[in-house]
């Protein structure tokens, strides 16, 4: 059984990274440019795991991650932030939002597979 993903980054090149890097491991990987994208594709699907970058247009990472857990159907999804900031005071805010862990990009594919494979349990 495959693990659904859904990938929430504005950056073309970074979604198209992650979805090399969770593809080639056999992850299905579903594409959205920001938070609000994010959800629209969230209307019509329950991944096991969603990725988020905080720095975005329309609806920011933070905004993005209180909206899913303001919906029934994908409260106990676990998120994981993908994002270049690394401060404390950014990781507590998107712990408090409902984050269920944080990876400073670049990152590393195995290190990412292993994380969503943990949280997925």
């Amino acid at each position: 059984m495959s693990i659904s993903v859904l990938a929430v980054d504005d950056s073309r090149t970074m979604r198209d990274m992650i979805n090399l890097a969770l593809s080639s491991e056999g992850f299905e990987v579903h594409l959205a440019e920001d938070g609000e994208h994010g959800l629209e594709v969230l209307d019509d699907l329950a991944p096991d795991a969603i990725i988020t970058d905080i720095n975005m247009p329309r609806l920011d990472g933070f905004g993005f991650i209180d909206a899913v857990r303001l919906r029934d159907e994908t409260k106990t999804i676990p998120i994981l932030v993908l994002t270049t900031e690394s401060s404390p005071d950014l990781k507590a805010r998107a712990r408090l939002s409902g984050a269920t862990g944080w990876i400073v990009k670049p990152f590393a594919q195995d290190k990412l597979v292993r994380a969503l494979r943990m949280v997925v349990g």
